[in-house]
């Protein structure tokens, strides 16, 4: 299966919150590693939990995908989302960002997804107050200065 045909089951099932679809687009070890929330537990359950984790949040769940390049077992697209707040304080409130993910594919599935975006644009549109915004961008960035991936960078 292609990738673009992959991925428009994988929006299909994110917009109608159908994680066992969402699932069928994974391998059975497969993580969604996702930018909010962080790795999904590997396998079908990981990812139905983690669509049923954005529809606590949110809904009216919006994504488009464009520009998808595939070579082998890797993909890249980048994408733009939108969902609706069911976050009280902001019920309602509609949140836009654009960002680019990354697919790791075997046998016609992905096998491992991941995504960058801009967090601070996401959350700011939830009006969160700014020591708010400053506290989840410092976990954040004290996450990534901890993998190893990034030893050589968190160093002066």
């Amino acid at each position: 299966m292609s990738l673009t045909t992959l991925l428009s089951a994988f929006t299909a099932a994110v917009e109608k919150g159908d994680g066992n679809a969402l699932a069928d687009c994974f391998t059975a070890d497969g993580v969604y590693d996702d930018y909010f929330f962080g790795p999904s537990q590997p396998g079908r359950e990981g990812i139905v939990e983690m669509l049923a984790h954005f529809y606590e949040g949110g809904e009216n769940f919006r994504w488009d995908f464009f520009d998808i390049v595939e070579a082998g077992d890797l993909g890249y697209a980048s994408y733009r989302f939108s969902y609706s707040s069911k976050l009280p304080e902001v019920k309602g409130t509609r949140v836009a960002f654009e960002g680019m993910s990354r697919f790791k594919l075997e046998g016609g599935k992905i096998k491992h997804y991941a995504e960058v975006f801009d967090r601070s644009l996401a959350l700011a549109q939830l009006d969160f107050a700014p020591e708010r915004l400053k506290k989840i961008a410092t976990k954040y960035a004290s996450r990534l200065k901890e993998t190893p991936a990034m030893a050589r960078h968190a160093k002066a």
